[in-house]
């Protein structure tokens, strides 16, 4: 271990004289970069709050403890979570929040007021052109910043960083065996389907159905895209348009006649009136809540896999963080009835809670529409 000037220079500056010296060592980020950050972080800034999520599941005690600010896109995307974080750690809603929704939001000046040893960014903070970003000026103060990304590219970048997040904040113990964990499960649907030489069912992976009057957004490529893929899926959208999203006329989505139907949503009683999923919403309440919406979309609610109980609704917040594990496993049921009848993702769930989450599990993630009797 060798000494970090910066990690001293921050010690003196917010401990004075009597300011002991921090050991530091090298590590590797997503993007190669050999980075040189504190052995023992005390002053962490996060690109997003929601990378709680991950640390959560990664640290034993409260993973804000360290934390000196963060964006409030918790607060903001994610209310519901955001009750159950504070109430368990009480210190979150304390912690300032440099931006309403997004590190595009945080600015340098802020974040190097605060004096921190380490700051953990998302991979998408990173431009590619980086004169006059955050970055360059945390670099040119010396502040060591790594890049993580656990929502763009799930299928390559979680577990490296896992393993990152697990080095720079020394709770590689527990990182190890989530990590075990995660592998175990993706493993399995990734090799029942390698056996499996039948058709891909056709799928329409909505984005937050009710949301808009238009139809439809949905992904192409990239983080859901990618998952649904994995689990076995013909997506519909691929190759309809060149972004990440885009939007599905309905006249598409009708020559198409997908075998199935997925929507994502993530509200709770702080809307009432959108689909209904989440830590706070009861299973009635999801699938009412379902029920309702998808009556009320003209296109949608003809579809043979609406008619034929072959649509679900799932958590839209899964896939931010290793949480997408559930985004597979529902989508391989959902997709793979047979295939996957002894696969379980309520389980996978509540293993996750009980071995590795600070609170317990509650509430519902995801439904699915019954059959309609005739059509």
């Amino acid at each position: 271990m060798r000494l970090s000037r910066w990690a001293v220079a921050v010690a003196m500056a917010i401990g004075g004289a009597v300011a002991t010296p921090v050991m530091a060592k090298t590590v590797v980020d997503i993007y190669q970069r050999k980075v040189e950050v504190p052995d023992q972080p005390q002053r962490i800034v996060l690109g997003e709050s929601r990378m709680l999520y991950s640390l959560a599941l990664i640290e034993d005690g409260d993973p804000t403890e360290h934390v000196v600010a963060w964006p409030g896109d918790m607060a903001h995307y994610d209310p519901q979570n955001w009750q159950l974080y504070v109430k368990a750690f009480p210190r979150a809603a304390s912690i300032p929040q440099l931006g309403n929704n997004s590190f595009n939001q945080m600015s340098a000046e802020k974040i190097l007021a605060l004096h921190p040893d380490l700051v953990i960014l998302p991979r998408y903070a990173k431009k590619t052109d980086s004169l006059g970003t955050v970055e360059q000026q945390l670099q040119n103060a010396g502040v060591p910043f790594i890049y993580v990304d656990l929502r763009v590219d799930q299928l390559h970048n979680t577990v490296p960083s896992l393993r990152l997040l697990g080095e720079v904040l020394n709770t590689q113990q527990k990182a190890a065996r989530f990590i075990d964990f995660y592998q175990q499960h993706m493993e399995y649907v990734r090799t029942t389907l390698a056996n499996y030489h039948g058709k891909k069912p056709t799928v329409m992976l909505q984005l937050h159905l009710g949301r808009r009057e238009s139809c439809c957004t949905t992904v192409a490529h990239g983080n859901l895209a990618d998952l649904l893929e994995f689990a076995g899926g013909d997506n519909i959208a691929k190759g309809a348009f060149k972004a990440v999203y885009g939007e599905m006329n309905p006249e598409s989505v009708i020559v198409a006649n997908p075998d199935v139907y997925i929507t994502t949503g993530m509200s709770g009683p702080e809307k009432p009136d959108d689909l209904q999923l989440g830590p706070l919403v009861d299973a009635e309440r999801a699938r009412e809540s379902f029920k309702t919406l998808m009556a009320q979309q003209p296109v949608l609610s003809t579809l043979h896999a609406v008619q034929d109980g072959n649509a679900y609704s799932l958590w839209h917040t899964f896939y931010l963080s290793p949480f997408h594990l559930l985004d597979v496993e529902v989508f391989a049921k959902a997709l793979h009835p047979a295939l996957f009848a002894s696969l379980d993702p309520q389980k996978t769930l509540a293993d996750m809670y009980r071995q590795f989450m600070p609170f317990p599990l509650t509430g519902t993630y995801w439904s699915q529409l019954p059959a309609k009797a005739t059509h």
